[in-house]
């Protein structure tokens, strides 16, 4: 192995960043491997109020997501890091198309997780080969508070909707971090300038704000598509209209968007076959023709049966009686999950469903 740069802090810095950049990354910053106090308590508050409905998993590692230095006892500085996705065009020009299914932005193309893991590991290596450093790294299938993390780092700021907001990039930031036992000058933190506006809980489907920076999952088209097991509430079925695949809603509403430079990332580019898929081809997908459609996608990881739940919803909410012929065979699915939503459908489309209890 080369010998170890003998660089100022400063230095070494620097010539992260520009590594960085030059891998494809389009913000990059440093913070302290520590949380202020507000962000681990706006997180306790978060799950005491059990807004985080069926994610167990952020009660069980909540002491880990609240300080970096239980993930990693070693760590002294994040190297906070961002991509950009930002859409062609606005994402909810599509929920006009009611016989169409809207898949949020971010799942369009190739998973997200694959293609910034793979930068941070090219990163990590980098830093640990250069400068003799100890590295870890974490996209957001680890106990890891991303969005306080890049904050803090000066990527942006934590806007109404709790997403990170960024001056040059929108609501468009995939985020991911290097963890190191470098201890590196930080960055200011960014700044909340979002004033008085509230277009992003405005544009929320399903009022799932109850107060600026603070979302209530449980109600969250995001959270009832993507993470949630079971039945959807069927009183929050209506208003989810034909969102299959979480919403960006909030996240397009959000002014700062018009600053944003379309995507530069070949792997963020929407898959043809999920521009504006047909609500009816998706509903009659098997479980094998599930995985071969959504095969490199982050939609694979929910399996047919909840996608197919959400299909089906959307097509209840179509408004349209020509789907009954294409949901009534599914209240016979084998799946509970998927038969609870044909009968919801079809009653809503004016067919008779069979007697069926969940």
């Amino acid at each position: 192995m080369a010998e170890p740069r003998r660089k100022t802090s400063d230095g070494i810095r620097e010539a992260i960043r520009d590594r960085a950049l030059g891998l494809g990354f389009d913000a990059v910053g440093f913070a302290p491997a520590r949380l202020g106090d507000e962000a681990r308590e706006r997180l306790g508050e978060f799950l005491a109020r059990g807004m985080h409905g069926d994610m167990g998993w952020m009660v069980e590692k909540a002491d880990r997501r609240g300080d970096p230095q239980v993930l990693w006892p070693d760590a002294r500085t994040v190297i906070a890091l961002g991509m950009s996705y930002a859409p062609h065009e606005d994402p909810r020009g599509l929920l006009e198309h009611a016989d169409r299914g809207v898949v949020s932005v971010y799942a369009r193309g190739r998973d997200y997780h694959d293609v910034v893991k793979s930068r941070l590991k090219a990163l990590a290596q980098w830093v640990h080969r250069e400068f003799a450093a100890e590295v870890k790294v974490f996209v957001d299938t680890a106990p890891v508070m991303e969005k306080p993390l890049a904050e803090r780092a000066g990527l942006g700021w934590q806007g109404k909707h709790t997403n990170l907001v960024s001056r040059e990039h929108g609501s468009w930031l995939f985020l991911g971090e290097v963890y190191t036992a470098l201890d590196l000058p930080p960055d200011p933190p960014g700044k909340d300038i979002c004033g008085s506006c509230r277009r992003c809980q405005d544009a929320c489907p399903t009022a799932a704000f109850p107060e600026p920076y603070r979302l209530d999952a449980r109600r969250c088209v995001s959270y009832l598509t993507i993470e949630h097991k079971g039945p959807i509430p069927e009183e929050l079925r209506p208003l989810m209209g034909n969102r299959i695949y979480g919403c960006d809603d909030c996240l397009a509403a959000c002014p700062w968007n018009k600053f944003a430079r379309r995507t530069r990332e070949a792997a963020f580019l929407p898959r043809a076959e999920l521009t504006a898929p047909r609500l009816a081809d998706l509903a009659q997908l098997d479980d094998a023709g599930f995985r071969q459609v959504f095969a490199g996608s982050p939609i694979k990881r929910i399996g047919r049966d909840r996608f197919v739940r959400n299909v089906l919803t959307a097509l209840g909410n179509s408004g349209d009686p020509a789907f009954s012929a294409v949901v009534e065979p599914l209240t016979r699915d084998a799946s509970d999950l998927v038969r609870d939503a044909a009968r919801w459908a079809l009653e809503r489309l004016g067919g008779t469903p069979p007697e069926f209890s969940l």
